[in-house]
């Protein structure tokens, strides 16, 4: 399954993670830095389940609750009309 932003979002990497601007409706969404990580990897190819494997890297302590933290940003994403698979 291959994610993109919809083609109305645009996206901008900060320091602390991304904002996503959805010009359709002139709101932004602030992305912290493990969910930028997880758009990004989806973003370049990548499934979620290899995004919680790389969330588990970035994170050991949390590696149990990778992939549920994987699902809820996803879910989060299509549901605001951010991506779409």
């Amino acid at each position: 399954m291959t994610w993109t932003l919809r083609a109305h979002v645009a996206m901008t990497e900060t320091e602390d993670g991304a904002v996503l601007l959805d010009e359709h409706l002139g709101k932004y969404f602030q992305l912290n830095r493990s969910a930028t990580l997880v758009l990004r990897h989806l973003l370049d190819g990548g499934t979620a389940t290899s995004a919680a494997s790389c969330l588990s890297q970035w994170h050991p302590d949390a590696a149990a609750r990778a992939q549920g933290d994987v699902t809820r940003i996803v879910d989060t994403l299509v549901k605001a009309g951010l991506v779409h698979a």
